[in-house]
């Protein structure tokens, strides 16, 4: 099965964000953008942990990247019905990023830091085997 085009892509993320509440974009002023680029983790230990999208604050301005390279090589394998819940997960993830900022909350921050945790462990059980 081939992976869907970035158009492609770009019209579930819009259908997920028509279907969501307008006030969880509030002060999100750079909006929701996707990127043709794959983006590997800075600290990962081998070319396996990829970055899917971020929420990025850059000066006055906030918004979300959705990476499309990484998204098709993490999710090659998933039919339409799969990478629109997939594709709602990571928006949520990114979007929950962006309120718990505007309420100057980190719990997913920190989160996301014991999950890189675990990946790190993973890879030096795997490699003391």
């Amino acid at each position: 099965m081939e992976f869907y085009s970035m158009e492609e892509i770009g019209f579930i993320l819009d259908e997920i964000m028509e279907e969501m509440d307008p006030r969880l974009f509030r002060d999100l002023y750079g909006g929701v953008n996707l990127s043709p680029k794959e983006k590997l983790h800075p600290k990962r230990l081998a070319d396996d942990y990829y970055i899917l999208g971020e929420y990025v604050r850059d000066g006055m301005s906030s918004y979300i990247m959705i990476y499309y390279g990484s998204l098709q090589k993490v999710y090659s394998y998933v039919n339409k019905n799969q990478i629109k819940e997939k594709l709602q997960e990571l928006l949520d993830h990114e979007l929950t990023h962006h309120l718990e900022y505007l309420a100057g909350e980190k719990d997913l921050e920190i989160e996301d830091k014991l999950s890189y945790a675990e990946y790190v462990q993973k890879h030096l059980e795997a490699n003391n085997e």
